[in-house]
């Protein structure tokens, strides 16, 4: 059997037997992730790798980890995180009640920064923000949840948290051990939700979804962002990653705010 149609195999079991849309994301994204897992466990090509995975349930939940979108940081990019200090001012002003959602939060750190923003920030008014975060891996939201964060050997928590000029006043650090206090834990809530199959949510002021996009194939992400679309009200803000676009036919559904930073606002 060829590579190719052994490849084909593997993302159709993925997809009949583990629930992930493999359809929906570029081939080069999920050549990376299998490739990653075969090393893990000594696989020599595709096809001894689905031998494996149909026979180690635990390597199953593996590579559904290993295929959720993961990389993040507190706080990434700030430039863009100023122009979101900006958008929670406008809605400080403007909303009694500030809904904000998260979507493919991965580890959590993006919506915790968005609550420590709300906090931070003496424009805006944090104790009307609430925020969602969801992403597809269950495990992944669980974790996050708990909001505890530790330094490795390529991460530097701390670096990451110097965007706040004070951030020792939402985490407590023992050591390499960051733990959001739950002043900051409390404003968010985990829930798990899938942009390709589930159905849009209603009624958000402001959506944040970085860095998805560049990983799908171009014909699913205009309904992935008909669903965010969707779950905006009018007015509302949509802040995408910086390398990515809005595809034209979801186009007419958003101004752009602020072309260089990817903020758009919902028609």
């Amino acid at each position: 059997m060829s590579d190719e149609a052994s490849f084909d195999r593997l993302t159709a079991y993925i997809e009949e037997n583990l629930g992930f849309a493999t359809s929906h994301y570029n081939d080069s994204y999920l050549q990376r992730r299998f490739s990653s897992r075969m090393r893990r466990t000594g696989s020599d090509d595709y096809a001894e790798y689905l031998e494996h995975l149909r026979d180690d349930p635990d390597e199953e939940r593996e590579l559904l980890d290993t295929l959720s979108i993961n990389v993040t940081g507190f706080f990434r990019n700030p430039d863009v995180w100023e122009g979101i200090r900006s958008v929670l001012r406008r809605l400080s002003e403007d909303c009694d009640r500030i809904h904000a959602w998260s979507a493919a939060c991965a580890d959590g750190r993006e919506p915790y920064s968005l609550a420590m923003l709300g906090l931070d920030d003496p424009r805006t008014a944090g104790d009307k923000l609430s925020v969602l975060a969801t992403d597809i891996n269950q495990a992944a939201l669980d974790d996050a949840a708990a909001g505890v964060y530790e330094n490795t050997r390529t991460i530097d928590v701390g670096e990451q948290l110097t965007f706040l000029s004070n951030y020792h006043r939402y985490v407590d650090q023992t050591d390499d051990r960051f733990e959001l206090r739950d002043p900051v834990k409390e404003m968010v809530a985990f829930e798990r939700h899938d942009l390709i199959n589930d159905e849009p949510k209603s009624g958000f002021d402001l959506v944040v979804c970085r860095n998805l996009f560049i990983y799908i194939d171009n014909e699913y992400k205009e309904s992935m962002l008909q669903t965010i679309a969707e779950s905006l009200r009018p007015g509302g803000y949509l802040v995408i990653g910086k390398a990515e676009t809005i595809p034209p036919g979801v186009k007419s559904e958003f101004t752009i705010l602020d072309g260089r930073l990817r903020i758009y606002r919902r028609q």
